[in-house]
């Protein structure tokens, strides 16, 4: 196997140039850095990751544990963190967590012990045992999607963390639900615990206070952000004296459940009842009718926590700071609206139709209740 040395001697230069051409530590002219190249290349050379680590203290390795295999969101996200992980010049060690607090602090420990430069982890809903972990071992680390009230002395927040926006999306769907006439329009929120899921329940209630309409808790039932609590959660609603004539479901898994539930009553949409949905998905666009969603830039999401652990391993004192993505309005028929070319909207874009005004003014008031809150854009 060729050594550093070996290539040194080819291309004519010292070892030190060689490290410095393939770590990028030092500029290098054009030429050299080109021979240097050709060298690497005619000898077949590969750095000893394990030997530089050792030098280096690090690994230019990241931790990622999401809950990928059981949640088709996070696999998105999971693309971007590997694509920005790459370019960078890092690789990645996953881990699933399962959404289980005990699991999950085990599999930050088993990814701690690998030596990663730092990890990027979807908090589960009691994340307790994780903050203590990171906290204590005083592991760089980036919360993903969902975000944990874990302050500094400061009073800001003490982790970098990457989210979509929550609470307004979730505010447009309702508006635009009344803005068709609904009165009675259910809520299939996801875990309680999580910050996604309270998020997305104060934008229903937002939604639904700026329409003029009263908040009825039995139209709110928690389906566990899982496709099989999803369904009992829409067959509880549906059994409901006086059940909701239009439905929104917090995640792409709730939806999968609540469209089971709806075809085991033999019900359409949005014949029989509406179905607005958080997160949009692969085949979203191929159901009939065609899903109405809040798209979450998941991609962006990952790559955008990569950037952000970077920059915090390369200032490890700098203030941790909560950066929101803007989510996108995906207009297609479930909600009930006749067919027409499908168009994204970002939730600061207006929408042309009946429902502006209403969705506009639940837009503000979530913006306000998010500034005092004091939220990090």
């Amino acid at each position: 196997m060729a050594t550093m040395a070996d290539v040194a001697r080819s291309a004519g230069v010292s070892v030190a140039t060689v490290s410095h051409v393939l770590n990028g530590t030092r500029p290098v002219l054009p030429h050299t850095r080109q021979a240097v190249l050709d060298a690497v290349e005619e000898l077949g050379y590969t750095t000893n990751t394990l030997a530089r680590s050792l030098v280096t203290s690090r690994t230019r390795s990241i931790g990622l544990a999401v809950s990928a295999i059981s949640n088709p969101y996070f696999t998105e996200i999971l693309q971007g963190v590997e694509a920005s992980a790459l370019e960078h010049g890092y690789s990645l060690l996953i881990a699933d967590p399962h959404d289980d607090p005990e699991h999950e602090r085990k599999v930050v420990q088993l990814l701690h012990e690998r030596r990663v430069d730092g990890m990027i982890v979807a908090p589960s809903a009691d994340p307790r045992g994780l903050l203590a972990y990171l906290g204590r071992h005083d592991v760089p680390a980036v919360f993903l999607d969902r975000l944990v009230d874990a302050p500094a002395a400061d009073g800001g927040p003490r982790f970098d963390q990457v989210c979509a926006d929550n609470a307004e999306p979730t505010s447009r769907l309702v508006a635009h639900l009344a803005g068709l006439g609904h009165r009675r329009i259910g809520l299939v929120a996801g875990r309680p615990g999580l910050s996604t899921t309270s998020e997305r329940i104060t934008g229903y209630r937002s939604g639904l206070a700026f329409a003029g309409l009263p908040y009825d808790e039995r139209l709110l039932v928690h389906g566990d952000s899982e496709s099989a609590g999803g369904e009992q959660a829409t067959a509880a609603l549906l059994s409901l004296g006086v059940p909701p004539t239009a439905l929104v479901t917090g995640n792409n898994a709730m939806t999968i459940g609540a469209l089971r539930a709806l075809r085991a009553r033999g019900l359409s949409v949005p014949g029989d009842i509406a179905l607005c949905c958080f997160d949009d998905f692969a085949w979203a666009d191929l159901f009939s009718p065609r899903l109405t969603v809040i798209a979450q830039p998941s991609k962006d999401i990952g790559a955008q926590a990569v950037r952000v652990l970077l920059e915090r391993l390369a200032e490890p004192d700098r203030p941790a700071r909560t950066v929101r993505l803007p989510s996108a309005f995906v207009h297609r028929t479930s909600c009930g609206c006749p067919e027409e070319p499908t168009r994204s909207e970002h939730p600061e874009q207006p929408q042309q139709s009946v429902q502006s005004a209403q969705s506009a003014r639940a837009a503000q008031s979530v913006q306000s209740a998010q500034s005092e809150r004091g939220t990090v854009a």
